[in-house]
């Protein structure tokens, strides 16, 4: 059986001791691909190495985190732009709204989304999204973009059903993670509800691993953990989980 972490930013630095051994520990238990979200100009690099030391296996994307929207903005949208236009991305991302750390820039959070939001509808391919405290916002600003080509995912989502059904119904994935298997992340009374054929599994390493290992640095290899818990929400095999959000990924992401 095989799996996919759809968002695992392996390239971090906290990953450089035993990087190798990391992509070995995921290879191990059935990780056929890594999809890498970036962060912003200073994670390209490292990237696009990771895609170079294991083809085929890290994937990347090409976006602007809310978290670096800062007074220099445009230049860095500026850089995803040109990143966009010179080579294939399976998505836009990592991008969104985050209301969590500082509320300093909202305005400007919300216009980057906009436009990158739009620069995938252009080359038709998803977003992945990031929406920390701020689920409903994005909600809005999708709805004011609606478009046949607008498709993606609410990466790390820990939301209640309600959302979760709104998020469906705009024709996006849910990416469940670490969270969900977290004693009182509320998600066992949300996953049982969910149509697996809306979700796709992601870790988002190296932050939030699952439990049992939570607490300590994430990995792509602890996804199985993650289709586990989901497997026993559920009351379905593991195997199924696996199966059934893997071919979702690749149906998202054209892999």
């Amino acid at each position: 059986m095989t799996y996919i972490d759809t968002h695992a930013h392996i390239y971090s630095t906290e990953f450089d001791e035993d990087r190798e051994e990391v992509v070995q520990r995921a290879l191990d238990v059935g990780i056929s691909q890594i999809l890498m979200p970036n962060i912003d100009s200073g994670s390209i690099e490292a990237m696009f190495q990771c895609e170079k030391d294991y083809p085929k296996l890290c994937v990347p994307m090409m976006g602007l985190h809310p978290c670096s929207v800062k007074e220099n903005v445009e230049e860095e949208l500026g850089l995803v732009k040109k990143w966009l236009d010179e080579r294939d991305f399976i998505a836009v991302g990592e991008i969104g709204l985050d209301f969590y750390w500082d509320k300093t820039f909202i305005g400007e959070q919300k216009e980057a989304l906009a436009t990158q939001t739009k620069w995938a509808i252009e080359k038709n391919i998803p977003i992945v999204l990031h929406t920390r405290d701020s689920t409903a916002e994005t909600i809005e600003v999708l709805q004011s973009l609606e478009h046949k080509n607008l498709r993606g995912v609410f990466h790390c989502f820990g939301g209640s059903l309600e959302e979760a059904k709104a998020i469906v119904e705009l024709g996006f994935k849910l990416g469940l993670g670490g969270v969900t298997t977290f004693k009182r992340s509320g998600m066992d009374v949300v996953v049982p509800f969910l149509s697996l054929e809306d979700i796709i599994l992601e870790t988002d390493c190296p932050y939030l691993a699952p439990v049992p290992y939570r607490g300590k640095r994430n990995e792509p290899s602890y996804t199985i953990n993650v289709a586990e818990k989901i497997a026993e929400f559920k009351e379905i095999s593991v195997e199924k989980v696996g199966k059934v959000t893997s071919d979702n990924a690749r149906g998202l992401f054209g892999l």
